[in-house]
């Protein structure tokens, strides 16, 4: 089991989260690919999309329904700060995961998050769970809370 996949399994334990860690066989590296695999609405889905505060030098996380898009305009202003595009050296740096397999939770560093409100209309969303295979079901609710993360407005209108 890799090191990225046993933080996030860690990351539920301590948090009190049972659930079941899925490998799938094709991947689920987009949020259309997850969706494909555990047959669910891409909105099910929750991306892990990462920025790079240029004030500050650390990495923002915004996690947004599969469908959508986050507006870099709106997320700077949620964050308090001009944001740029996180590079791969970054990301991992600071999360601990590889692009593809960025998890809501079990970063090595702590990170600022935010939530996308949409996530909170299932019962059920599902995340990476640290690698560009493993995913995993649970209630947003949940997700929200053990990711410290913090509802804002940081979204493209669908169709932009």
């Amino acid at each position: 089991m890799s090191k990225s996949l046993k933080r996030v399994r860690r990351a539920l334990e301590d948090a009190g989260v049972a659930v079941d860690i899925l490998e799938m066989q094709d991947g689920t590296r987009t949020a259309a690919d997850a969706a494909a695999a555990v047959e669910c609405e891409i909105d099910q889905i929750a991306k892990s999309i990462i920025f790079h505060g240029e004030s500050t030098g650390d990495v923002v996380l915004f996690i947004t329904a599969g469908g959508n898009q986050v507006d870099r305009e709106k997320a700077g202003i949620a964050a308090g700060e001009v944001l740029g595009k996180a590079d791969a050296h970054q990301i991992r740096t600071q999360t601990g995961f590889a692009i593809g397999g960025v998890a809501p939770i079990g970063h090595l560093n702590p990170i600022r998050a935010f939530w996308d409100q949409k996530l909170s209309e299932f019962d059920v969303v599902w995340a990476a769970a640290g690698t560009p295979r493993h995913i995993f079901p649970i209630d947003p609710n949940i997700l929200s809370r053990i990711s410290n993360a913090t509802g804002a407005d940081f979204l493209q209108p669908r169709g932009s």
